[in-house]
């Protein structure tokens, strides 16, 4: 994909400021996880490798791929509607499709319907170097209802 997008609503420089400030727990836990690009209905993250996120055996957890889709997601719907800390989680169904070797991922996200009061997308997670995705997850978020975008 090309590093150049539609602009959003939101900058690649404001993304990162709105989570440094809404969301520096998330920034402390999971200081490998950064914003790559920003567009509407697209953001793509990469999960920086950090050896704790190994499960046995040798692979990238769940837990910490999970993370990835979820944010991910959560960006393209903050590029595309701007600042909303209450937009949240209401659904992400992931599916591992194969086993990803210890190094960075990356997550591209894309709304497919970004509604008033719900915003839907997929999740791509694969490795830099590969077109092979990792897990693929589809999400919901329920979007503010005071939010005007």
């Amino acid at each position: 994909m090309s590093d150049e997008c539609q602009p959003g609503v939101m900058s690649l420089g404001e993304v990162d400021d709105f989570l440094d400030r809404e969301f520096a727990e998330l920034r402390r836990t999971t200081p490998t996880l950064k914003v790559e690009a920003v567009g509407q209905g697209f953001a793509r993250l990469r999960l920086g490798y950090d050896p704790q996120m190994l499960r046995p055996g040798g692979t990238i957890s769940g837990p910490a791929m999970f993370t990835l889709a979820d944010v991910a997601l959560y960006v393209a719907v903050l590029a595309s509607i701007g600042p909303a800390a209450l937009a949240v989680t209401t659904n992400l169904n992931i599916n591992f499709l194969r086993r990803p070797q210890p190094g960075d991922l990356l997550g591209e996200a894309h709304l497919l319907k970004l509604g008033k009061s719900l915003a839907v997308g997929e999740i791509y997670l694969r490795a830099p170097d590969s077109d092979d995705c990792v897990a693929h997850a589809v999400a919901t978020y329920a979007l503010p209802p005071d939010h005007k975008w």
